[in-house]
């Protein structure tokens, strides 16, 4: 058998989220040294990591310079990657060479690790916005639609206590503009990559720039920008003018895109206020006050939410 690549320390902490997580790094490095083997692959490097998944640079029985990816078996949200790679066939996407759906495992072409972090943030967010066109494909029957999931976790918002540090206004206007997107489900629904940022954009050989990480859903592709305002955030921080900076991002994805402004604003404001929600919600579950990071997170929702609407 290969020898078991060690996994990185900071996905390692992972433990942390809890005991399944802890028995999926358990079995982690013997999984993966029986992929080496059953797919006859060689480790070429250092191990990259997601959140939750494990990446091996390897080169294939003939020389080929490929990824091996292996996800956390919990993450539902990934469970169809493969058959979204497989519909979007390596058009703006990585290509997607060999998977084992049951074991969450993928051969990938190898990408870069420079991803569009290292543009200035109009350049990054044209490159997003010309992504969304390219990976505009009809969505497989297999794939749960944005609206189960979202219609899930807009319910609970409605529990929310009115001294929450979430707006009440905010909290109500999100449930109603959910309720308005999901009773109109668009007629013919594309695979939504679902968490389509800057640093699930990399850098290529075969084009400049692919995507990576596909959350797959089947819906409306104005649920995409959200991601690409939050992350990134201490650019924005540092220019000096936050409320600027998203409305700047925001604008250049809908126009490089052509999305429509009103959708993908309704979109974003659905995402932001459920995102903060889960942080309040979390800390409910589990008896204790918000702590520094979820407060900061909460803030930075709350400002994303406004600053589109201003």
């Amino acid at each position: 058998m290969s020898v078991r690549p060690p996994i990185p320390a900071g996905l390692e902490q992972q433990r942390a989220l809890g005991p399944d997580w802890g028995a999926w790094l358990d079995r982690l490095p013997a999984l993966a040294g029986v992929l080496l083997d059953e797919w006859e692959l060689a480790p070429d490097g250092a191990a990259w990591h997601g959140h939750c998944s494990l990446v091996l640079p390897v080169t294939g029985r003939t020389g080929e310079r490929q990824a091996l990816k292996i996800t956390f078996d919990g993450d539902d949200e990934s469970r169809h990657e493969a058959l979204a790679l497989q519909h979007w066939g390596g058009h703006g996407v990585v290509r997607l060479v060999r998977a084992d759906p049951g074991r969450r495992a993928l051969l990938l072409e190898r990408l870069h690790e420079r991803d569009l972090a290292d543009l200035d943030d109009t350049a990054a967010c044209e490159v997003l916005g010309d992504l969304y066109g390219r990976i505009r494909r009809p969505a497989p029957p297999q794939l749960a639609t944005v609206g189960s999931y979202v219609g899930r976790w807009v319910e609970p918002l409605a529990a929310l206590p009115r001294d929450a540090p979430l707006p009440h206004r905010l909290v109500d206007q999100a449930r109603h503009l959910a309720a308005d997107l999901l009773a109109a489900p668009p007629e013919r629904p594309v695979i939504v990559h679902g968490d389509l940022h800057q640093h699930n954009v990399l850098a290529a050989d075969r084009e400049p720039w692919l995507v990576i990480d596909p959350k797959p859903m089947a819906g409306d592709q104005h649920y995409e920008p959200a991601p690409a305002l939050w992350n990134c955030w201490e650019r924005l921080v540092a220019a000096g003018d936050v409320r600027a900076g998203v409305r700047h991002r925001f604008h250049t994805l809908v126009d490089t895109a052509g999305l429509d402004e009103d959708l993908a604003r309704d979109w974003v404001v659905v995402r932001m206020v459920v995102n903060a929600s889960w942080s309040l919600q979390d800390a409910e579950r589990e008896r204790r006050a918000l702590d520094a990071g979820e407060r900061d997170w909460i803030t930075r929702c709350i400002a994303i939410a406004k600053a589109v609407q201003d």
